[in-house]
C-alpha cells in the first residue's frame, strides 16, 4: 500500500483522496478567514504568561505579516491548497513554516483543526450574512419603489389563482417586501447565533495552558465566546443548520415570487412585462422570451432547502464530541450561502426593470370579482352575512362589473388596498440596512486592527 507523507502523518493514497474529498476547493473560500483566526491565535499566544513567552511582539508581527501575504495571494488566486495539504489550515501552517521556520511550527500551538475550521466558517458566514441583510433590503426597496411606481393600480386579488377580490399592484409589490423583512428577523436571529467565538476549545476539551479565550474573542469581532469547549465543538453543524433554515426563508419568498412573476408575465395575463434583456430566446422559436432567471430561481430555491434538510440529517445521528460526518456540511452550506445571495441580488434587478401594464390589469375585473363587495354591502343595510352570502352566491348572474377605484377606496383600513403605509415599510428596510451597515464597520474594524491594515482593502 502506497502512503503520502502529511503533516500529520503518513495516509494511504485511497484513503487521503478519500477522507480529502473537496476541501482544496471548498478552502479556498475560507483562506482569508483562517489567517484573519490565525492572526488572533498567535495575538492571543504572545501574551500566554510562560517562562519563554511562545511569540514575542517581533515574532507575532512577522506571523501577522505574512499571513497578509497569503490573503493577498489568495485573493490573486496564486495559494494553493494541496491534497497533500489536506484541508486551508495545514496549507497555511506549511506557508508560514516555509516562510518562518520554527516560528511557522509553533502557530498552531494550543488549537485543534477543529476550532479552527469552526471559526473560519463563522467569520465567512458573519460577513456574508451581513451582506445578504443588506441585499435583502436592497430587494424590499425595489419592491416598495415598484410598488410606488404603481400606487393604487387596481389588480385582481387571486385566491386558488382564481379570481377573489379588488386589490391593487402596490398592495402586492409591498407583501413581497413585508414578507422579505420578516425573513430578515430570521437572518439576523442567526447573525446573533452565529456570532459567538469558538476559538480556543481546541479539539471540544480545552488545553493545558493559560490561553485567553475571551482576549481571542475580542480580536475577531465576536459578540462573545462559546463559554463551554465541549458545546464550543458540537455547535459546529448546528450553527450552519441554524443559518441554512434563516437562508431557506428567504429562498421561499423568492419562489412565490418568481412564481408570480412567471405567471402574470404570460400573455394570458399580461400584468407584468419582464425585462427582455433579463430573459433568453429560444434556439428554434425566434419569438420566445423565456423567463429563465427565475425559473432558476425556483429551481436553487428546492437546491437550497435540500442543503438545509442535508445537514440536519448530518447532524442526526452523531455522539458527542467531533466527528469526521461534519466535513460534509461544509459544501452544503458554503453553496447556499453563495446561492441565496445571487438570487436575492439578480430578483432586485428583474424588480428595478420591471414594468406593469394597466391595460390588462383592469381587464382582468370581471363581476364576481365584485361577489364580497355586495355581500358586505347587503350586510352595511341590516342583512346577516349568511344571508347576504348566499343570496350573492344565488345571484351571481346578475353581478355587474363596478368601478374598481371606487370599490379599492372603500378598502382603508390598516394595510389594505388604501390603508397601505409604505412609509412605515421603508423605514424598517432603513433600519436592517443601518445595522448591517453598523455592524459590517465594526467588523471589518476589528480585523484592520487585528491585521494592522485597512480592511477589506488589505492596502495601507
Amino acid at each position: 500500500m502506497s502512503a503520502r507523507k502529511t503533516m500529520v502523518g503518513n495516509i494511504n493514497e485511497d484513503v487521503l483522496s478519500f477522507t480529502v474529498g473537496k476541501d482544496p476547493q471548498l478552502d479556498a473560500v475560507l483562506l482569508e478567514w483562517d489567517c484573519i483566526g490565525t492572526a488572533a491565535h498567535v495575538s492571543m499566544l504572545q501574551h500566554v504568561p510562560l517562562a519563554t513567552p511562545l511569540f514575542t511582539a517581533t515574532d507575532r508581527d512577522g506571523v501577522v505579516s505574512e499571513l497578509l501575504d497569503i490573503m493577498r495571494q489568495g485573493r490573486q488566486g496564486r495559494f494553493r491548497i494541496t491534497r497533500r495539504d489536506q484541508d486551508v489550515h495545514l496549507a497555511v501552517e506549511r506557508a508560514l513554516t516555509r516562510k518562518l521556520g520554527t516560528l511557522g511550527k509553533r502557530v498552531h500551538t494550543g488549537r485543534s483543526r477543529n476550532d479552527q475550521v469552526a471559526v473560519d466558517l463563522r467569520l465567512y458566514a458573519k460577513n456574508e450574512l451581513l451582506g445578504l441583510l443588506s441585499d435583502v433590503a436592497d430587494l424590499a426597496t425595489a419592491l416598495l419603489g415598484f410598488a410606488r411606481r404603481h400606487r393604487a393600480w387596481p389588480m385582481v386579488g387571486r385566491t386558488h389563482l382564481q379570481p377573489g377580490m379588488p386589490s391593487t399592484v402596490d398592495l402586492w409589490a409591498s407583501a413581497y417586501a413585508e414578507g422579505l423583512l420578516d425573513d430578515t428577523i430570521t437572518l439576523r436571529s442567526a447573525y446573533v447565533v452565529n456570532d459567538r467565538c469558538p476559538l480556543g476549545s481546541a479539539a471540544s476539551y480545552g488545553v493545558p495552558l493559560p490561553i485567553d479565550r475571551e482576549l481571542s474573542c475580542k480580536l475577531l469581532g465576536f459578540a462573545e465566546p462559546i463559554h463551554n469547549v465541549l458545546h464550543a465543538g458540537q455547535a459546529r453543524g448546528k450553527c450552519e443548520s441554524v443559518i441554512l433554515n434563516a437562508l431557506s426563508q428567504v429562498m421561499l419568498t423568492l419562489s412565490r415570487l418568481s412564481e408570480d412573476l412567471i405567471l402574470y408575465a404570460m400573455p394570458e395575463f399580461g400584468y407584468f412585462k419582464l425585462p427582455a434583456e433579463m430573459c433568453t430566446g429560444s434556439s428554434i422559436m425566434p419569438q420566445k422570451k423565456n423567463p429563465d432567471v427565475l425559473e432558476l430561481i425556483r429551481a436553487k430555491v428546492a437546491r437550497v432547502l435540500g442543503d438545509s434538510v442535508a445537514v440536519s440529517g448530518i447532524l442526526k445521528g452523531l455522539p458527542g464530541g467531533y466527528n469526521r460526518d461534519l466535513q460534509e456540511a461544509k459544501e452544503p452550506f458554503l453553496e447556499s450561502l453563495r446561492t441565496t445571495r445571487a438570487c436575492v441580488r439578480i430578483m432586485r434587478t428583474m424588480i428595478d426593470a420591471l414594468k406593469a401594464d394597466r391595460k390588462a390589469l383592469e381587464a382582468g375585473f370581471r363581476p364576481d370579482v365584485f361577489a364580497a363587495d355586495r355581500a358586505l354591502e347587503l350586510v352595511a343595510e341590516g342583512a346577516s352575512f349568511r344571508d347576504a352570502y348566499d343570496q350573492v352566491r344565488q345571484t351571481l348572474d346578475d353581478l355587474e362589473t363596478r368601478d374598481s377605484h371606487a370599490a379599492l377606496g372603500l378598502r382603508t383600513h390598516l394595510g389594505a388596498g388604501t390603508g397601505l403605509d409604505l412609509g412605515l415599510l421603508s423605514g424598517k428596510t432603513k433600519d436592517v440596512r443601518s445595522f448591517a451597515r453598523l455592524a459590517t464597520k465594526r467588523y471589518h474594524n476589528a480585523i484592520a486592527k487585528l491585521m494592522g491594515v485597512p480592511y477589506p482593502e488589505l492596502e495601507a
